[in-house]
């Protein structure tokens, strides 16, 4: 059962279940346009983390698919509705953000996700405050700057937040730098592009900056909560063997793998929650640690089918050509 204040019980009880609410709310002199989708209220909020320049609204579909969650979102300072900080942030700063925002809200015990970048500060937020942090679930991301590269044209394309303010580029690169479904459905990308707005220049520079350096291999294996890794299988952003590496270092955790691309939760709404929810219900899963020496295994395996993938993605783009 939740863990609520006072207040996140009256919210619960006056709000109807399904609704989205945006509002702006100010922790600590910093405003944050946040975002929350009421639910039934029989489980801790799930605090979701989107990925680098993304505003709430990107993530719209995975909240209405959700079915009895509650979640909070909030677009990152510099990001969507919340004004620029005055200074860069690091990885922990956000965190501790985010749990005074989850303390203003009125909970006292959360589940935590985080997409791609967010991803990152999901683990640092897991890490940081693991009493608060109650299950991780971690999508489409990786262990920071220590990670699995993708290829230097996917990265080349990803430095500046030009898709985010120029539909014509992003209609042209996202199916290289998202894989997936963008391959073979273009009307995908103009519902994303669509979806987007209030990505600047110097907040995109502060999110690069955030991660820059930053890595969870140190302490990922004193992670205690337990753990679900999503990776797409077709990720040209982050390569799928990122998302064994979580999985083998991080003790109580397990990895799902989704026929997609990188944008799954976008593209892939009704199952991605499904998977999610299921894993925040199921009081009763006990995920047992693999051994190092078939975690090994997984890796070298996944890699061998990371760059096979690779090859035969080219082959159907020259093909295509």
């Amino acid at each position: 059962m939740t863990d609520n204040l006072d207040s996140g019980d009256q919210a619960e009880s006056v709000a109807k279940s399904g609704a989205i609410e945006a509002r702006q709310v100010a922790i600590g002199g910093q405003l944050l346009q946040v975002a929350l989708r009421h639910g039934d209220g029989s489980a801790p909020p799930l605090l979701l983390f989107n990925g680098i320049g993304a505003n709430w609204e990107l993530a719209k579909p995975f909240l209405e698919a959700l079915t009895s969650t509650t979640a909070i979102i909030f677009d990152v300072p510099g990001v969507g509705g919340s004004p620029r900080p005055l200074l860069p942030y690091r990885p922990s700063t956000l965190a501790r953000l985010a749990a005074a925002l989850v303390a203003e809200l009125g909970y006292t015990e959360i589940d935590v996700a985080g997409v791609s970048w967010g991803g990152g500060i999901a683990q640092q937020f897991a890490h940081q405050y693991p009493k608060l942090c109650r299950r991780l679930v971690l999508a489409a991301t990786a262990p920071g700057f220590t990670m699995v590269p993708a290829s230097p044209s996917v990265l080349w394309k990803m430095a500046t937040p030009r898709r985010y303010t120029d539909k014509g580029y992003m209609n042209r690169i996202a199916a290289d730098i998202y894989g997936g479904a963008f391959r073979d459905d273009p009307s995908l990308i103009g519902r994303h592009a669509a979806a987007m707005h209030g990505a600047r220049s110097l907040g995109y520079l502060y999110q690069l900056l955030a991660m820059s350096g930053w890595t969870s291999l140190p302490w990922l294996w004193s992670l205690p909560q337990p753990t679900l890794v999503l990776m797409g299988r077709d990720d040209p952003l982050v390569p799928p063997i990122n998302g064994h590496i979580l999985a083998g270092l991080i003790p109580n955790a397990e990895l799902r793998m989704i026929d997609d691309g990188h944008l799954f939760i976008v593209t892939r709404p009704v199952e991605t929650a499904a998977l999610i929810e299921a894993f925040l219900a199921d009081a009763s899963r006990h995920v047992e640690p693999s051994s190092l020496l078939s975690r090994m295994a997984s890796w070298i395996g996944d890699i061998a089918s990371t760059f096979g993938g690779r090859r035969d993605n080219q082959a159907q783009q020259q093909g295509r050509k």
